[in-house]
């Protein structure tokens, strides 16, 4: 992009430095970068490349199969969907939504990620929800583990062969969703997948992860491994707020180690980071000339 040039509805774009071709082992390449004013604006701008991605996934095969996150990240997503101008180009009759992770819990307990989906999705809050199938929400089966007598690695496992009964798997044997979104944790980790995690080395497509002692909820969790984050043509990261500003520098400017850092599985080419001002404040003004512009002044409301 040139000074000057037209950046678009979503407001200004960034291309890392090695995402101009293709990427080959050993050379993941850049993701582009997307920095909005707020955390609204950015929800709006994810929620806005989600829909193009699901419309062309109906075109293409009928459906689109959505992996979806937890946490603070999701709900201004959401909120952008169910709200004109996107709620009509959403195609909800084919939309099937995924968990890329989860915490061992009920699905009505306040630690679910099923939360949000249940309040804004499908209106328990009040709001106008949307026309999602309640069919179409494909949860970890944490109830039906529980009833079955069986433990977290139990759920793993009956998720992985629900999602393997499903969605197509690319030549290495990696589920291939229409739309990977993550959010970015404060220790650099996403999905479940935290520093150091031996989610690195499993050989399945899920697994079952100790509660962690060094960030809450401190539950056990259900958590995608990483080659869910190399298969998908479309790979959202988003996230937003100062608090994040200094580990977003770190994953996406700092050295290349994924283990000490597991956000940066998403720093590769044809990924998108969507990002507020606050949460790219401390990114590099050389290395990301334009994203410097945009969080240096307001952005697209």
């Amino acid at each position: 992009m040139t000074d000057g040039a037209d950046p678009g509805p979503l407001g200004p774009r960034s291309h890392g430095p090695g995402d101009r071709g293709t990427f080959g082992p050993g050379d993941p390449g850049e993701p582009e970068v997307l920095v909005l004013a707020d955390p609204d604006a950015t929800g709006a701008a994810a929620a806005g490349l989600i829909v193009d991605a699901l419309r062309t996934a109906v075109d293409r095969r009928g459906r689109a199969d959505v992996a979806t996150t937890g946490g603070s990240t999701p709900g201004a997503i959401y909120r952008a969907l169910v709200a004109d101008p996107l709620r009509e180009r959403v195609p909800w009759a084919v939309l099937h939504l995924w968990f890329g992770d989860d915490r061992y819990v009920p699905r009505h307990h306040t630690d679910s990620n099923l939360i949000p989906v249940d309040a804004i999705l499908l209106g328990q809050d009040g709001g106008p929800g949307s026309p999602l199938p309640h069919a179409n929400v494909h949860p970890w089966p944490v109830a039906e583990t529980a009833r079955a007598g069986g433990d977290a690695s139990d759920c793993a496992e009956a998720y992985a062969a629900e999602m393997r009964g499903t969605i197509p798997a690319d030549a290495a044997g990696r589920p291939v969703f229409d739309v990977v979104l993550v959010g970015i944790g404060p220790d650099g980790h996403l999905l479940s997948v935290f520093p150091g995690s031996r989610a690195f080395d499993a050989p399945g497509w899920t697994i079952a992860v100790p509660a962690p002692t060094h960030i809450a909820p401190h539950v056990e969790r259900l958590t995608c491994t990483p080659p869910l984050l190399d298969a998908t043509p479309v790979l959202i990261s988003v996230a937003f707020g100062g608090s994040k500003a200094a580990v977003i520098a770190r994953i996406l400017d700092g050295p290349r180690d994924e283990r000490v850092l597991p956000a940066q599985r998403a720093r590769r080419a044809g990924a998108t980071w969507v990002l507020d001002a606050a949460a790219a404040a401390h990114l590099d003004p050389v290395r990301w000339p334009v994203v410097a512009r945009a969080a240096a002044r307001p952005g697209p409301g």
